[in-house]
Order: C-alpha cells, then structure tokens, then sequence
C-alpha cells in the first residue's frame, strides 16, 4: 500500500510503501463500532440526577379529604401528577463506562488507519523541525497540500512540544504522538499526516489510545 509524502513545507514528494504492520488493508468495522461506541459513552459524566417522591421536599400531609369534596383524590402535593412534584422514573447518577479489551482497542486502531489509507486520506510528511512555535508553518503546510479547511490529525515521531504549540490554535487541527491516537481520533479526521520518521525504526503498531 503506497501513500503521498510530502515536505515539511507542503511540496509532495514520491509515493512510498507504507509498512505491513499495521497496514494490512484489513478492516474490521464491527471492532471499529464497539470502540468508538464505548469511548463516547466512557467520556458521558453520568451526574444527571431526579427527585423521586421520596426525595421531594414537603408534601407528608394529604392536601384534603379523601370524599365529599369534589376533587379527584389526592395524597400528596409532591405526586409527579402536580406542578413542582416528584419525576416518575427519572434518570438517577450512574456510570456509563464499557470496558474494552486491550486487543480489541488495537484492532480498532489498526482499522481506522486503514480505513484511512485505502481511502487516500493517510499521507507521510517529513519531519517538522521547528526550532520554536509558528502556527503560520503548519498552517502553509496544510493550504499547500490543499487541506486546510479540514480536520487534520498530525501524528508526530514522540512528543514534540513545538509542533503541538505551532498547531493548537488552528481549527481542526489535533497533534499527537504516534500510538497514542485512539480509533476515535483517526475516524474524526479528514486526514492522517504521519510524520515519516515514525517508520524508519520499529516501533509500536499503534498504542492503545482512550479507553
């Protein structure tokens, strides 16, 4: 499988092979379903929170008579029947997190590049070698390439705190170490650029990302 690659200033250069692990063109979209369905539901906070009849404030004297007064019955002011009362089966504090196995989430990864890569939305870049933060120099690269107005996931060789700070202001636009993506990250973008030096050494297929 073969992707563009292109320079640190946006110029494309010669196609190159990508590596066979973990660009295999297998993917697996049941995989790819329960881990993004889990990653979504573990970031819900699940601090909802009802007043059942129980929990209402006031309301332990029956408002009137039970007959002669024309009225339907009545036993309580906090019933859910009456303005201010009590919610019938509301949705009470709770946690929404799955578990995913370890090799299910790297199967989801592995997927999602793919999934990328067969579209010809993953694409190689040389190293950024900025000294100090310029947002203006991802920025060129990115207008070069023509993908500007579109969410771009930058995966650099380890952590690179300038190119982190170079591109934090531009919308659209994530920065993270290769192998710390998760499947989620690689589906939201429009495109993966990987930085090139990642697969000059062995390295890991692609961490784990969030759980």
């Amino acid at each position: 499988m073969k992707v563009a690659t292109y320079m640190a200033d946006g110029t494309a250069g010669k196609e190159r092979a990508l590596p066979e692990t973990p660009f295999d063109g297998t993917v697996n979209e049941h995989a790819l379903h329960q881990v993004v369905t889990a990653l979504l539901a573990n970031r819900r906070q699940g601090t909802h929170s009802t007043k059942s009849r129980s929990t209402v404030r006031g309301g332990s004297r029956k408002p009137w008579r039970q007959k002669g007064t024309g009225r339907a019955r009545a036993g309580s002011i906090r019933s859910a029947l009456w303005r201010g009362g009590s919610v019938v089966f509301g949705p009470q504090p709770r946690s929404y997190r799955l578990r995913v196995p370890r090799k299910l989430r790297r199967l989801a990864i592995r997927s999602a590049l793919n999934t990328r890569a067969l579209d010809g939305d993953l694409a190689l870049v040389e190293p950024l070698d900025l000294e100090q933060p310029k947002t203006r120099e991802v920025a060129a690269l990115l207008t070069r390439i023509g993908r500007a107005s579109e969410n771009v996931l930058l995966l650099t060789a380890g952590y690179r705190p300038s190119v982190y700070l170079s591109a934090r202001n531009l919308p659209g636009v994530r920065v993270l170490p290769w192998g710390e993506a998760s499947a989620y990250d690689i589906l939201w973008s429009d495109l993966v650029l990987v930085e090139a030096s990642v697969f000059d050494a062995p390295s890991d297929t692609g961490g784990e990302g969030d759980e």
